[in-house]
């Protein structure tokens, strides 16, 4: 088994007091998860969230600021050992919808949930960072895109 982390990125993005989340199949069940995923060989980090985003929900999306860095380690399964993931999590800009586009292998919609319906339905979020990064984020904590440094 590997030790290093797999680095992600995230997008927290809210419109009306609602956030953008998408249900995507992980392991034989459907889950709750922000737009996120593993980052690409040779993309920045806010490169890597727009590319998720526009992916995975067909919004377009600048990130603006870094809510948080987290550190995860998912537990072991019977079928699947325990990977620890670093994540990136964005807030920012949402922009235009491609209706028409198709989403990324896995996903099944994109969904917008208000805060209380996202903690009734936690027991089926893809991590516990799903609503850890939302109630980072109501909470106010941002940090500016310049604390990243990234030599490409």
């Amino acid at each position: 088994m590997d030790a290093r982390p797999s680095v992600t990125v995230a997008a927290v993005i809210e419109r009306g007091g609602q956030f953008l989340l998408v249900e995507e199949k992980d392991e034989g069940r459907i889950v709750y998860n922000q737009p996120a995923g593993h980052l690409e060989p040779f993309e920045s980090l806010v490169q890597g969230c727009r590319r998720e985003v526009l992916e995975e929900s067909a919004w377009h999306f600048q990130p603006r600021e870094l809510i948080g860095i987290y550190r995860w380690r998912k537990p072991d399964s019977a079928s699947v050992p325990g990977v620890t993931y670093l994540r990136f999590a964005f807030c920012g800009e949402l922009g235009e919808h491609e209706s028409g586009r198709a989403l990324d292998t896995g996903i099944v919609r994109a969904v917008w949930l208000r805060p209380e319906e996202m903690r009734a339905l936690r027991e089926r979020h893809r991590s516990p960072l799903v609503l850890r990064c939302v109630e980072d984020y109501l909470a106010g904590r941002r940090y500016p895109l310049d604390a990243l440094i990234e030599y490409a």
